[in-house]
């Protein structure tokens, strides 16, 4: 396809920033549950070890359902409908966690809004990409982690905001007194509840966005795909994506997936590679100091308010990070940004490790702990969801990326799930010294399996991956 194209760059950045904002809600309920955990364990006096790890993943379920969902009616419902469905169950996620009087009514409404952010964590970033032109994609798709990162902020600065309004609360607060005070009763509430605003507003919008054009074209709609790629390139580019798009589908394949598609031998290579990047992203360990971010900072001798400041700089950080990807993913590449991120964090791990070996803590490990998010934050966050809307055919897009994010949820749960056991058992240094291990093994799988994407259409890609 040729690149000589007059972009009307207002409606694709108008689509991309409406669609992304299913990753700002993602972004936002990911990280929420860290703030609040120190509020609402004291309310429903979690103490065992396997209830802390329940209340932090539960949501995690939702999220494997979710995706579960996206495999099996995303390219039968289309993208559209799905995001639309899962901006009114952020909504209801949020109203009904804010309003829980019991810890099992908190863990069902934390699952229906993982459900959401299995939806949108899927589906926002493959729809961006279907909609975008090829030399655009990269950066495009990286919106939707801007995103996400920008949720993320929001939700720190949110609980960190909520936690000062309680000015009789002590530094030191005990258990007991935390569970008596306003944020114990009734602050944390409000951190789950300010999602509402956002969620109603995606609920909305989506609405008003076309749906993706190659699932238009799959179904037989291709005068409404046309309509909308006139918009964003002209008559010319419509007629030739339209054709480009065409050549990479079968007629069996349209209006109809064929599951067997996943069995041919490259597409199953690439599901490998798409699966193993998934539990990599996941088992890098990122979440563990993400959700873990108070237990983390107690652990390096910081008091509660010290421990809230220090999780919002993460959310900074995060937010900072993402517009080192948007200005390179395009320039560099995927492969090599990943290659950088992975030995970066497998090293940064390893001195995490070791200040907690030799009890150094402070602001060192504050230090360590930021640029090893900063790292996660440019390459492994943004990139995994890139390469994942980029690797697979047309005719099983939606339904291959749902195996990915299913593969990302399960890497998500088992490791949130059980760290509270992991960590009691190995301490910190061993705890972060294994996630260093796994870094390096995942930038030698990179380095010999992971092709490079950049600068081709979704359909050149498919004839040189699939044949």
């Amino acid at each position: 396809m040729t690149q000589n194209y007059s972009y009307n760059q207002s409606y694709i950045w108008l689509i991309s920033l409406t669609a992304a904002l299913g990753g700002f809600l993602f972004g936002y309920d990911w990280v929420v549950i860290g703030g609040a955990k120190p509020f609402y364990e004291p309310f429903f006096n979690i103490t065992s070890v396997s209830d802390q790890g329940w209340g932090t993943s539960s949501a995690l379920v939702g999220c494997m359902i979710g995706a579960t969902l996206c495999i099996l009616i995303s390219d039968k419902l289309g993208r559209k409908r799905l995001l639309i469905f899962s901006g009114f169950l952020f909504s209801l996620s949020a109203v009904g966690t804010a309003l829980s009087d019991t810890f099992w009514w908190f863990n069902f409404y934390r699952i229906v809004g993982g459900v959401a952010m299995g939806i949108a964590l899927n589906l926002s970033p493959l729809y961006i990409a279907e909609l975008s032109p090829p030399e655009k994609r990269g950066r495009m798709v990286t919106i939707n982690q801007l995103l996400i990162m920008i949720g993320v902020l929001l939700a720190q600065l949110a609980n960190w905001q909520i936690s000062l309004l309680d000015t009789q609360l002590a530094e030191d607060a005990s258990f007991e007194m935390i569970a008596s005070s306003w944020s114990g009763q009734s602050g944390w509430r409000w951190m789950f509840g300010a999602e509402v605003i956002p969620a109603l507003l995606f609920f909305l919008l989506m609405f008003f966005v076309p749906e993706s054009v190659p699932w238009l074209i799959k179904n037989k709609e291709e005068d409404r795909a046309s309509r909308i790629l006139e918009k964003i390139g002209g008559q010319n580019y419509a007629k030739d994506t339209i054709s480009e798009i065409k050549t990479t589908l079968k007629e069996k394949d349209l209006a109809r997936v064929d599951f067997k598609d996943l069995l041919h031998k490259n597409v199953l290579k690439l599901l490998g590679i798409g699966i193993f990047l998934a539990f990599l992203q996941q088992w890098s360990g990122i979440n563990v100091v993400i959700y873990y971010a108070a237990d983390i900072f107690q652990a390096a001798g910081y008091n509660l308010k010290q421990m809230m400041l220090n999780i919002v700089v993460i959310g900074g950080v995060m937010v900072l990070s993402v517009f080192i990807t948007l200005f390179t993913v395009d320039r560099f590449g995927r492969k090599k940004l990943l290659l950088v991120g992975t030995s970066a964090m497998a090293v940064l791990y390893g001195l995490i490790g070791y200040t907690f070996y030799i009890e150094q803590g402070g602001n060192l490990v504050v230090g360590l702990v930021l640029s090893n998010v900063m790292f996660y934050s440019f390459t492994l966050a943004p990139l995994l969801w890139v390469v994942l809307a980029e690797i697979f055919p047309t005719r099983i897009r939606g339904a291959a990326i749902s195996i990915g994010a299913l593969a990302h949820w399960l890497g998500n749960f088992t490791l949130t799930y059980f760290f509270p056991a992991i960590q009691e058992n190995l301490g910190w240094a061993n705890n972060f010294w294994l996630y260093g291990g796994i870094c390096a093994f995942g930038f030698v799988v990179l380095y010999f399996l992971l092709p490079e994407t950049k600068g081709k259409s979704l359909e050149q890609l498919e004839k040189e991956l699939i044949g």
